[in-house]
């Protein structure tokens, strides 16, 4: 039985015994979750799944707060306006206590400004623009995954121990992309005040003309590439610049990359020695992590990818905000959500910060490579997003007033 089974066991023994009486135990605490499911499908899917497995072992060991959690789960399809919308029907007519979820970092924007209008807590799990925590932050958003700026902070410090100078970057064009950019020129610039950014590339998200992004690419004579394309653009991007031989002597630093989603489809293509960040679920040996991965892959019959961590992290999130605040209020979750510790998920303790509202969960920095035919990731280590992070000091003054 694995430490969290245990924490809910010992929590729900110390229950009042009224609250385990058959009619109390129907009772439920409904959570709203939206998502890009027919979207995003390579990276949603195995975050459902996570979060499945996540509500299935805390119902199994008693709950939370005498309840069992039930998740009504909505598809966003990729536009904010829906994902309003569904937040709005999950809130007043489904009587979710709070909401969570969303990728496209859009799509998290929007449905934090509903949560500041409807007073309401939502954890974005996934969306990794900047904005949702610092310049468009409120006091009912929190946000669980590595931010952009922690990501781009953790492959500069990479990027900077390279002989490279020159540089040139690729990305979307969209908040994403841009932040991804804007993180990676201020960070590295910090530690290597050398370097210059000779080429940037802003294809359009999902729509990458990757012949003329090569080609611009190969005309700037960088002596090193920022990638930040990911999905089918990556696979485009990696196939045709291994045509035009961009990659040939040049170091690659890819933010994401290394994680199985966006790995796996490149099969044989997968470049050798790029710089990413990532997730190596087959490698990773603590306690903690084995055991969530075992209870995965048994239930699901494949590995864990980097949205199966997420999701699952963000009922352990919930979970431990319910307990802590002992009610499902809002005011009560929201009091509870600054400083809450998480001690025991499948990549280690996290908290969420009180001055932003940003969780310290870490992410994987290695290199990518094809071991016995498979793509994965190798010579890589832990970064804890703490260490990536501004103080809270500073991450406050990024904030409006509330």
């Amino acid at each position: 039985m694995t430490l969290m089974r245990r924490t809910f066991l010992g929590a729900m023994t110390a229950l009042p015994l009224a609250l385990t009486a058959p009619a109390q135990a129907q009772e439920t605490i409904v959570l709203g979750e939206v998502n890009s499911y027919t979207r995003l499908p390579a990276f949603t899917e195995p975050y459902k799944k996570g979060w499945q497995l996540a509500v299935e072992e805390i119902n199994a060991a008693g709950g939370v707060l005498g309840k069992q959690l039930e998740v009504v789960s909505r598809d966003d399809t990729g536009d904010p306006a829906t994902a309003i919308r569904i937040a709005e029907e999950l809130i007043s007519k489904e009587g979710a206590v709070l909401i969570f979820g969303t990728f496209l970092s859009n799509i998290g924007l929007a449905v934090a400004d509903f949560a500041q209008q409807k007073q309401v807590l939502f954890l974005a799990s996934e969306p990794l623009s900047d904005a949702i925590v610092w310049s468009k932050g409120n006091k009912y958003t929190y946000r669980l995954r590595p931010s952009t700026h922690m990501q781009a902070a953790m492959l500069a410090e990479e990027a900077a121990k390279l002989d490279a100078v020159k540089w040139a970057t690729v990305a979307p064009n969209y908040a994403y992309g841009q932040d991804a950019v804007k993180a990676f020129k201020s960070e590295l610039t910090k530690l290597r005040p050398d370097v210059e950014f000779v080429e940037e590339q802003w294809p359009p998200v999902f729509k990458i003309d990757a012949g003329s992004t090569v080609r611009a690419l190969e005309a700037a004579k960088p002596d090193a590439i920022y990638n930040v394309t990911f999905g089918g653009d990556l696979a485009k991007f990696v196939r045709e610049g291994s045509l035009r031989y961009l990659f040939e002597d040049r170091a690659v630093v890819s933010l994401l990359s290394g994680e199985p989603e966006y790995l796996q489809p490149l099969g044989d293509e997968t470049p050798d020695g790029w710089i990413v960040t990532g997730y190596p679920p087959e490698q990773i040996d603590t306690e903690s992590h084995k055991a969530f991965s075992a209870a995965y892959e048994a239930k699901f019959g494949e590995l864990p990818k980097t949205g199966s961590i997420v999701g699952y992290n963000s009922v352990l999130a919930i979970a431990a905000a319910l307990e802590k605040a002992g009610s499902t209020e809002t005011d009560a979750l929201l009091a509870a959500m600054e400083g809450l510790q998480v001690s025991d998920s499948p990549t280690g303790p996290f908290m969420f910060r009180a001055a932003d509202h940003q969780s310290t969960m870490g992410a994987y920095v290695g290199k990518t490579a094809l071991v016995d035919g498979m793509p994965t990731m190798v010579d890589w280590t832990y970064a804890d997003g703490a260490d990536y992070l501004p103080s809270e000091e500073e991450a406050a003054k990024l904030r409006p007033a509330e």
